[in-house]
């Protein structure tokens, strides 16, 4: 009798949390993963957005793939470490200010190339904007479960990754645009998923929620610039 009776609380719980379409509400610890992710992505945006405007007046070059690569990797790996103490804070901003030094030649490269450059930026940081406040919106509000997308979104961005950089060494155009537009897809396909891992308890790292989102903002980005530049630039 016993048994039944916490077998019977133990589903009167479930249902309790799971409304009608099998939706999951957040608890409160997921509200604060999730307060706390978008309080210190908005600060980590502001830091790259002040951080690519100084590299921008100050007319530095772009690092190279090589140093980008090593700084990216050597960075996220370092805020994976530290993801649990308030160092883990520090190699965030250090993460995000370092990416948006590589994003400041990349913007004015475009603003100097195109006649356009200047509109073509301010289009792609718009439907970046536009599509993150979408994406994030219908992960929270939909009762579909995306947890699926885990493996396959993993997959995806290695092989894009990849060959992206294919597309640079070896001067392939054609490829870097495809690139481009499958890792728009993915970036879209990362945030709902991301979202929702903090929204059913399965992401309680802010930190390392915050560092996913920020990549796949900043990748969106400068996704969609090139693809802009390619179908709208003018020179």
């Amino acid at each position: 009798m016993n048994d039944r009776f916490r077998n019977d609380s133990y589903q009167a719980t479930q249902a309790a949390t799971l409304p009608a379409g099998g939706a999951r509400t957040m608890d409160e610890g997921a509200r604060k993963v999730l307060r706390n992710t978008w309080n210190l992505l908005a600060m980590t945006l502001l830091f790259s957005a002040g951080t690519a405007a100084l590299s921008m007046s100050q007319g530095w070059p772009h690092p190279g793939i090589l140093i980008t690569l090593v700084g990216y990797f050597g960075l996220l790996f370092l805020t994976y470490a530290l993801r649990n103490s308030a160092w883990g804070l520090v190699s965030v901003f250090a993460l995000t200010g370092f990416m948006g030094l590589t994003l400041g030649p990349i913007i004015s490269a475009y603003v100097n190339i195109f006649s356009n450059g200047h509109a073509l930026v301010i289009s792609a940081f718009a439907a970046t904007g536009i599509s993150f406040v979408a994406l994030s919106a219908f992960a929270l509000t939909t009762k579909k479960d995306f947890s699926f997308l885990g493996s396959f979104l993993f997959a995806g961005i290695l092989v894009a990754f990849l060959a992206g950089l294919a597309a640079y060494f070896f001067q392939l155009s054609g490829l870097a645009l495809a690139v481009s537009a499958i890792f728009a897809v993915l970036m879209c396909g990362l945030i709902v998923f991301q979202t929702q891992e903090i929204v059913r308890g399965g992401e309680r790292n802010y930190i390392m929620a915050t560092v996913t989102l920020f990549v796949s903002i900043y990748n969106l980005f400068t996704s969609l610039l090139h693809l802009f530049g390619f179908f709208f630039g003018e020179e």
